[in-house]
């Protein structure tokens, strides 16, 4: 699948079969995570990788959008340190980046992914980070579902020209 191919069918999977998910598969999307841009090329990120299916039925009841966690075979916890930052607040922006990339490698994998917010909301972020034994300069962002695909959903048409603008509004 090329890239453009991956980005324009992408779709958030919430359901997913009992079959694993590689450790190869796993260090193919986390090298894809890492590859993401960065401000000041600071890469402050670090990830947990989350196997144990009693973690995630703890997150997901404390999270509301996070029901899919319990059929996961595995999901990916994004973080950053932010005493890894060149350019303090960034941190966001870079773990955002990173996490845009875990979902077009699984997906370039055939691995059914979804985007589970954390930041900003505070409560959820201090489960998480109580859960996870966080230190206190490491924050997540948010948390990857992943799993072998038990749904299909065709690509949405998200193009709306109306939204792009020529050198000013």
């Amino acid at each position: 699948m090329d890239v453009l191919e991956a980005i324009l069918s992408r779709r958030s999977i919430r359901k997913y079969t009992t079959e694993p998910v590689t450790d190869e598969e796993i260090d193919l999307i986390l090298q894809a995570a890492m590859a993401a841009p960065t401000s000041g090329n600071a890469r402050p990120w670090h990830f947990i990788v989350i196997h144990s299916h009693e973690t995630m039925d703890e997150i997901a009841k404390i999270h509301p959008y996070a029901g899919m966690l319990p059929q996961a075979q595995v999901a990916i916890l994004v973080c950053a340190d932010e005493k890894l930052e060149n350019h303090p607040g960034r941190w966001p922006q870079d773990c955002a980046a990173a996490t845009e990339n875990i979902l077009l490698a699984a997906h370039g994998l055939g691995i059914g992914a979804v985007w589970i917010g954390l930041f900003p909301e505070i409560e959820r972020i201090s489960v998480v980070k109580k859960l996870f034994a966080l230190p206190e300069t490491v924050h997540p962002l948010s948390l990857v579902a992943m799993g072998r695909p038990n749904e299909k959903k065709l690509p949405p048409h998200r193009f709306k020209p109306e939204r792009i603008h020529q050198e000013r509004w």
